[in-house]
């Protein structure tokens, strides 16, 4: 499996909660603040989603219930998360944001909090079996699930749409049906460039 972020699109695709238009990455490789940026081109408060295998939610949140829309929110267990130091506690603004709390940094509130996704085998079993996968190689059955789409920009709806995207932004490879992009294979003529067009943090 090859570390995120990556883009996925399909035309069966809704929407970002059954993962066919979607941007994922591994829970931990950035804070909030590190993956907005280069990723959505978004304000750096604005929290990722996790999604996880519904069986083992409870094993890393304050929840055991079933969530397959993202509607609730629920602290990360007390076992997972990370205590701040007295020199974090001290931080202001973006600073303070930025510091890990969890083992799930990427998708982990100031509060400790989280919103949640909860995958289930037998309503989305391709990515169920994603992340039992990654689960099997990581040890941890949670994905950064969030819409494939920059800031100011509705959702992707096409191919064409979801490649310019890729292009525009650090996804690392894009996912089309049967077929895999891989960013550093693409013609570097066909790069958009996002970052002049926001105020970023």
């Amino acid at each position: 499996m090859v570390p995120g972020p990556y883009g996925v699109w399909s035309a069966r695709a809704r929407c970002a909660l059954d993962h066919w238009r979607s941007a994922l990455t591994d829970y931990a490789a950035q804070s909030q603040f590190e993956s907005q940026i280069p990723i959505k081109y978004r304000e750096s408060f604005r929290p990722f989603a996790p999604s996880v295998l519904r069986e083992d939610v409870s094993e890393w949140f304050e929840l055991d219930s079933d969530s397959p829309y993202m509607l609730i929110v629920a602290d990360v267990r007390e076992d997972r998360r990370r205590s701040m130091t007295t020199d974090e506690q001290a931080l202001f603004g973006i600073d303070k944001l930025n510091v890990v709390r969890s083992e799930i940094p990427a998708v982990t509130h100031v509060d400790y909090s989280a919103r949640i996704q909860t995958v289930h085998a037998n309503t989305n079993p391709l990515f169920h079996r994603l992340i039992t996968r990654f689960k099997e190689l990581t040890g941890c059955p949670v994905l950064v699930n969030t819409s494939f789409n920059v800031r100011g920009e509705p959702i992707v709806c096409t191919p064409e749409d979801a490649f310019r995207c890729f292009m525009g932004n650090d996804l690392e490879l894009l996912v089309v049906g049967r077929s895999i992009l891989y960013k550093s294979a693409q013609d570097t003529h066909l790069k958009k460039d996002y970052s002049s067009a926001f105020e970023l943090d």
